[in-house]
């Protein structure tokens, strides 16, 4: 069988009008920064925003953390397809994404982008395109890899093996693959980094006054975190003089100490003084730890000339632990009698003063750990084959498939609302209490009524001086299990029914069916109460029907067209036609012009129909006050979701002049309108909204009636959005034998460069105005993605230098930029003085030595430097990881070597 990517016509000779990006064998092994081949297929200027185990640190409850899920456009994971081989492989999470390290990596042989809409051939979820990998399933031999890596500093230590070998049987009528890889990385714990000591901050601009032009925020440094710090900081007190207390915080063994507010200071933030006591961050994670665990099997059998039976089996396992940073609390509430509070500061302090708000990182307590858990288990049974049809050739395909994806989610050391509450009020008992505790003795109120209750008292004054027993009983360590089943069959028929003028005309049919349902168990004492987590299990399940159509008509010489549509009929949505139009027209072999013209769909995933409710514990920006706000955001599901629609257009040009063999170079300009997309508002959002009086808005919100946080928000998903991108796609390969210039010299060098320029990117809610973030670094594709690399391969060696990057940008689009005559304020787009965040440009050298022994094998040794000058990551005016995680080298120079060993 031919496997051809962006059509379903089994006809290697036939052009498509979809663009498509390889990466070959030789890219993957001279080329990848890591042992995760999603670690260089997320190089590609395609893919912008995509999850990764980099970037998904506080995936706390939504399932995801650890995941290497692709993202073609910027337009989420959720809307870019992954195959193997063609067919839809098990999804990792709830969404329905794919975690790329559950696939059989080490017989990977090609890796296909499609880069325009797919849904008429491959179904739904193919709104940005399709990422197909291909196994070399007739490999012959035995392979085994090994490599082990470091950062130039000494940690992220990595280490991975695989063993891969085929065979044939029965004079080859038969062939058996089999392969298994285990990889391990050491978890970065903290940051170390020097660039995370930026120290800038987004602040309120003290000069501000309505209508004096002068900006609404500024960005200062040095700058930090002034309401929660290691030993805790009171924040605010109640009594005869308001606010007495505020600014005393405690040490070591609770010495106390008055913060230095430096030259100016907000209600969170200090510019100067003491900013550099706040350890968010420092104590948050880098890199996660990780390990993963795949085995692959397959065995087919020619049944017939015009047929081969096959069967797959795959297992995948993996864990990823994160540091998801310390206990963040700036609302504690200490009454004026707490034991605690009366020992550091005494009496006299506390004369007449009923509270003190204390806020604190607990330094004292151990860092909230995720711990995701996941096995991923695919069956596949199939057939395929080629046979004469209408005197041409045939090709046919037939499968079932299931797969299972058990998860496990534990957050680790997370605070329970009601005992913390019932710790922190902590008194001296009485004499002669009804408990019968000895007077004097601290404990909790709550004891003296109730003496069975378990509570320890917590002391937050100062570091080391929380007692092991408080600790216990304030935190806890939630979890869910869930289990996400898919089958999915399909038949496919490719064939030449018959020929005009101009030549064979092509037609594929075929159709599919796809179950997908989810379940899952929480139990009770972990559903509700606990500052991060409260996880639900979510039940639910839909299934799919779908037939499709495609064909191939050549109208001239040169000039060909090509169409498809598809019906997909939903359980939970109706039916719904996507359709594709395209032409190839190639007037002289010099050049090549195509054009394509889509109708795709999405329609919602399980997790966006059923979930039962997640939440997270994230910021906003208060318009109100200008201040920073801790706030808890819980998300559920709506049933009552329509799929999504997009029309993209692709328009393109590839040139291969005749008189530079081996150049080759494509342009293609491309248009998606995403209508009906399912979006939802985010806690910023919804306070902006109704800040600007947006009433429906100001329901979704409400303070937190435990002091732990702010805010609690409460949001679900609907088809209210529509997103709209554009740019343009440049691939440039230039190869030649080295010999051109140098007559004795052997191999080819190899010049390919790729880049793609977002020209506009606009999310248009419908309710607020629509922003291009195109160049935006925090929540859109930066202007200008790239990647150049440069390779000469030998029989003996290859040497391949890479140089990848982002361009410059802003911050925010939502900002305006100004120093002066500063427009009047607006809560969608605030003025401030310096909205510029600079690009990346990172370096790569890959070595790779190659022995071959006659009758034996091949040997390569190889070596990899990632991020060779040690560039900094793109840095941001942010509290905790001052960088951005998606675009950047966080670890910084790195280290990776290894062999791989071929028998044959």
């Amino acid at each position: 069988m031919i496997t051809v990517t962006g059509s379903r016509i089994a006809n290697a000779h036939a052009k498509t009008p979809t663009p498509v990006s390889t990466l070959t064998l030789s890219d993957i092994q001279n080329q990848s920064p890591t042992n995760n081949l999603a670690d260089l297929v997320n190089e590609l200027p395609q893919f912008a925003g995509s999850t990764t185990p980099q970037n998904s640190r506080l995936a706390l409850s939504g399932g995801t953390a650890g995941i290497n899920a692709l993202n073609l456009r910027n337009l989420g994971a959720v809307r870019s397809l992954v195959l193997l081989d063609g067919r839809r492989t098990a999804p990792s999470a709830i969404t329905g994404i794919v975690d790329i390290n559950t696939l059989p990596q080490q017989l990977v042989k090609r890796v296909d982008v499609v880069t325009g809409g797919a849904s008429a051939q491959y179904g739904s979820d193919a709104v940005a395109g399709v990422t197909n990998f291909i196994l070399d399933k007739t490999y012959t031999g035995l392979k085994v890899n090994a490599d082990s890596g470091v950062s130039t500093y000494g940690d992220g230590t990595n280490y991975s093996t695989s063993v891969a070998g085929g065979f044939g049987f029965a004079h080859d009528k038969g062939h058996v693959l089999l392969s298994g890889d285990y990889a391990h990385q050491d978890g970065i714990y903290s940051v170390t980094r020097s660039w995370n000591e930026n120290d800038s901050r987004i602040i309120a601009n003290p000069a501000y006054a309505a209508g004096n032009g002068q900006p609404y925020y500024i960005v200062r440094g040095p700058a930090g975190t002034n309401n929660a710090l290691p030993g805790g900081i009171i924040n605010a007190s109640v009594g005869p003089v308001a606010n007495s207390l505020r600014g005393l915080y405690f040490g070591p063994g609770g010495s106390v100490n008055h913060y230095n507010y430096g030259s100016y200071s907000t209600s969170t933030t200090s510019l100067g003084g003491d900013y550099a006591l706040a350890d968010n961050g420092r104590n948050i994670g880098l890199s996660p730890g990780s390990d993963r665990k795949n085995l692959y099997g397959r065995v087919s059998y020619d049944v017939a000339p015009w047929m081969t039976l096959y069967a797959e089996g795959a297992y995948n396992e993996s864990e990823y632990i994160y540091n998801a940073g310390p206990q963040y609390l700036t609302t504690i509430k200490l009454k004026g009698d707490n034991a605690y509070l009366m020992d550091a500061l005494g009496p006299d302090a506390l004369q007449g003063v009923s509270s003190a708000t204390l806020g604190t990182t607990a330094h004292d307590m151990p860092y909230r750990r995720t711990d995701n858990r996941r096995n991923v288990q695919r069956y596949t049974f199939g057939g395929e084959g080629n046979f004469t049809m209408f005197g041409k050739r045939a090709s046919w395909s037939a499968y079932a498939q299931y797969s299972a994806t058990r998860t496990h989610e534990q957050i680790y050391n997370v605070m329970n609302t009601s005992r913390i509450a019932n710790a922190t009020d902590a008194v001296r008992a009485p004499a002669g209490n009804a408990a019968g505790i000895p007077a004097g003795t601290i404990v909790c109120r709550s004891t003296l009524t109730s003496p069975g209750n378990g509570c320890s008292p917590i002391d937050w004054l100062g570091t080391g001086v929380m007692s092991a027993s408080s600790i216990d009983y304030a935190l806890g360590n939630p979890w869910r299990d869930e289990k996400f089943e898919e089958i999915v069959s399909g038949v496919n028929l490719s064939m030449t029914p018959f020929a005009t003028w101009a030549g064979d005309v092509n037609v594929a049919v075929g159709g599919e069916y796809r179950d997908e349902r989810v379940s899952g168990y929480v139990p009770a004492q972990y559903q509700s109460g606990w500052s991060v987590g409260n996880f639900l299990p979510t039940f639910g399940s839909y299934d799919v029907k779908e037939a499709y159509l495609e064909t191939n008509v050549p109208l001239a010489r040169g000039l060909s067209f090509n169409g498809a549509v598809r019906g997909t009929d939903y359980s939970t949505s109706g039916y719904v036609t996507t359709w594709k139009i395209g032409a190839v027209w190639q007037p002289v072999p010099d050049i090549l012009f195509r054009a394509t013209r889509s109708r795709d769909i999405r329609a919602p995933n399980i997790n966006e129909l059923y979930q039962a409710g997640t939440s997270r514990t994230t910021t906003v920006l208060d318009p109100w006050t200008g201040n920073t706000d801790t706030v808890l955001e819980t998300t559920t599901g709506n049933s009552q979701l329509k799929p999504e629609k997009a029309d993209t257009t692709v328009v393109g040009s590839v040139i291969t002049p005749r008189f530079a063999p081996g150049l080759s170079i494509s342009v293609d300009w491309f248009h998606t309108r995403l209508k009906n997309a399912i979006q939802q508002f985010y806690s910023q959002d919804i306070i902006d909204q109704c800040y600007q009086g947006n009433q429906s808005f100001c329901s979704a919100f409400r303070p937190d009636p435990s002091g732990q946080r702010d805010l609690l928000f409460s949001a679900s998903p609907f088809n209210f959005s529509q997103i709209t991108t554009s740019g343009i796609d440049i691939d440039a390969t230039y190869q030649f034998p080295v010999r051109r210039i140098l007559p004795k010299a052997d191999g080819f060098f190899t010049l390919h460069g790729q880049a793609s320029n977002y020209l506009s990117y606009v999310a248009d809610s419908g309710l607020s105005p629509a922003i291009d973030t195109a160049g935006d670094i925090t929540t859109g594709p930066p202007k200008w993605i790239y990647r150049f690399s440069a390779s000469y391969d030998t029989s003996r060696f290859n040497v391949t230098a890479v140089a990848r990057g982002i361009s410059a940008g802003n911050y925010s689009n939502s900002y305006v930029q100004c120093t002066t005559n500063c427009p009047a304020y607006n809560a969608y787009f605030p003025t401030i003085d310096y909205n510029h965040v600079k690009g990346n440009f990172y370096f790569d050298m890959n070595f790779t030595y190659k022995l071959k022994y006659s009758n034996f094998g091949n040997m390569q040794v190889f070596l990899n430097v990632t991020n060779l000058a040690n560039a900094g990551p793109v840095i941001v005016p942010e509290s905790g990881l001052a960088a951005d995680s998606t675009y950047s080298s966080l670890l910084g120079r790195t280290f990776r070597g290894g062999i791989r060993l071929e028998l044959q």
